[in-house]
């Protein structure tokens, strides 16, 4: 088997802004396997500043993965328990080697039926008439699922776009997600979802930053909006560590990010672990091109969940890689019309 990797640059079509700052390109790297005439693909994709794997060395570890790949995926897989998305890109890698198809890396209706996913219309902050109108773009689409980015602009205009949202829809034909990214100080926050719960939010992720797992556990037990953690699963491999942390904050929900939390099997850990604890989830991907996206959507499939989940960045970039994947009426759908630009993919594996 011989291994290698390509690095590649998303544009986004416009800038998009976070807690965090505003974001016009994204990095990532394909890890592709060839074993004979047969080839598998994986993204690696890292979110500068928040991913655990954000490091100096991440291309080196690359290098090391290709240049030791005859060590075997579960040996592998060990080695990089600290490089969580080159582990995503390696699961994805071998499931698409070992498939009849190098795309189709799960056998469920997903991809044999056209059966869609619920997924939740995402609008990223800015300023007040910006983010209303990435609002009626998404009713327009057919989401009955918006989750907004909250706390970079004033609180105030936050609250006013959440009213003017309940205004004309209620819960029952809009569920509205909110996600704060940290923003919240651990003082205020308990009077800021007191004040966010006027507009029946679903509930509101990371409201503070994490690692301050008392704090958050006392919110969590007080709030009046249910809280799911993000961040905080962030760099939090072991799993007797996980277990601590989801019994020491008792979370509302907890969301699933693949590329940053282990892979697909760092993240069925974290279900696993929640669901002994009667704790909710979801599964969210993280600015992944298509080929990221298309594992975590096929995997979220397998699941059986029937809540929202957050896969509807596919749409984000210019240069995406072209596929089957196609958001329509509020959900993600695997259209067998459309098909893969296997001519990139191949070019991205030479």
């Amino acid at each position: 088997m011989k291994a290698s990797y390509s690095k590649y640059i998303l544009q986004f079509k416009t800038p998009s802004g976070t807690s965090r700052g505003v974001m016009t390109e994204k990095e990532t790297w394909f890890l592709c396997l060839q074993q004979g005439t047969k080839k598998g693909i994986g993204e690696c994709g890292i979110l500068r500043g928040l991913s655990v794997d954000d490091v100096p060395h991440y291309e080196e570890k690359l290098t090391w993965v290709c240049a030791n790949i005859h060590l075997g995926k579960e040996t592998l897989l060990e080695k990089l328990l600290e490089f969580p998305s080159i582990q995503f890109g390696l699961e994805q890698a071998y499931k698409s080697l070992e498939s009849n198809h190098p795309m189709e890396l799960f056998t469920s209706d997903f991809v044999q039926k056209e059966s869609p996913i619920p997924i939740n219309g995402l609008i990223w902050m800015g300023d007040e008439n910006f983010m209303l109108s990435q609002l009626e773009e998404k009713l327009r689409s057919g989401f009955h699922c918006i989750k907004m980015k909250i706390g970079a602009i004033d609180f105030k205009k936050e609250l006013t776009i959440l009213k003017s949202i309940r205004k004309v829809f209620g819960p029952e034909e809009i569920e509205l997600r909110v996600d704060a990214n940290g923003a919240f100080k651990a003082s205020e926050a308990l009077e800021k979802l007191k004040r966010l719960s006027e507009y029946q939010l679903h509930s509101i992720e990371q409201p503070i930053k994490p690692k301050h797992w008392e704090a958050m556990a006392k919110l969590c037990e007080t709030t009046p909006i249910s809280i799911a953690l993000d961040e905080e699963l962030i760099g939090v491999f072991d799993v007797t560590e996980k277990t601590k942390m989801l019994q020491t904050i008792q979370p509302q929900y907890i969301i699933l990010k693949p590329s940053l939390m282990g892979g697909l099997g760092g993240g069925q850990e974290w279900i696993d672990l929640a669901q002994k604890q009667e704790i909710g989830w979801w599964i969210t991907s993280a600015l992944e091109s298509n080929i990221g996206l298309n594992a975590i959507a096929q995997w979220t499939y397998t699941l059986g969940t029937k809540m929202p989940q957050g896969l509807g960045t596919g749409s984000l970039f210019t240069n995406n890689i072209e596929s089957p994947l196609e958001v329509s009426d509020g959900k993600l759908f695997y259209r067998s019309d459309k098909k893969w630009n296997m001519n990139l993919i191949d070019n991205l594996c030479t």
